[in-house]
């Protein structure tokens, strides 16, 4: 019997949602100049990628990768992807402090956390600094 794409979307559902949580992280990236929106959209992707990995290792029907003498013939999870994505959590959450580091450096030295005003203030520097 073949599956509708319908079917076949709902049967994949969490690589389904991840995908547009990652649509959502990238719209947010793409169409703000704040600085914090930006970070807060690439958390959101970041997020996605997370689901995407964790729902790879995932099997309908599989048991926790512990073995079981009573059951020999069990279809075992991937822990593999887990354990892979709790490192990327860990590396995810030092990158944001780090930005969340430069983006306060950032607002002291411009007075602003928008990227299209610090470019602007950029641009004056190097123009006046240029004439003289």
């Amino acid at each position: 019997m073949e599956l509708t794409i319908g079917a076949k979307l709902l049967n994949n559902y969490p690589f389904l949602g991840s995908l547009i949580i990652f649509g959502i992280g990238c719209y947010t990236v793409l169409s703000n100049s704040n600085l914090l929106k930006k970070l807060l959209g690439i958390n959101i992707m970041e997020s996605s990628i997370f689901l995407f990995y964790v729902a790879t290792g995932n099997i309908r029907g599989g048991v926790p990768p512990i073995v079981d003498l009573a059951q020999p013939e069990a279809l075992y999870i991937n822990p593999l992807p887990t354990g892979l994505m709790l490192t990327g959590i860990v590396v995810s959450i030092s990158v944001t402090g780090f930005a969340l580091a430069l983006i306060i450096k950032l607002y002291r030295f411009y007075g602003t956390m928008d990227a299209n005003e610090i470019f602007e203030i950029r641009n004056e520097g190097k123009n006046n600094g240029s004439s003289s």
